[in-house]
């Protein structure tokens, strides 16, 4: 099998989730793009795939207050 590699990136508001070079998605959240990478990512672990999941930090923590 091969290697799946899937990397959410964006800014607020358009958040993406390519796989293979092809983002055909966008979405309002960074949680909202990494929720729909890891579906993804998880069929393609069933098949036999190698995975990588990567996502950026945020700038804050939820809770924490901002700098």
């Amino acid at each position: 099998m091969g290697i799946a590699k899937y990397e959410t990136f964006g800014t607020e508001g358009t958040w993406r989730a390519p796989h293979d070079g092809k983002t055909e998605n966008e979405y309002a959240t960074k949680e909202a793009a990494f929720e729909a990478t890891i579906a993804a990512a998880s069929l393609a672990l069933r098949e036999g795939h190698e995975v990588t999941v990567t996502a950026p930090a945020s700038e804050t923590t939820i809770g924490a207050p901002a700098n």
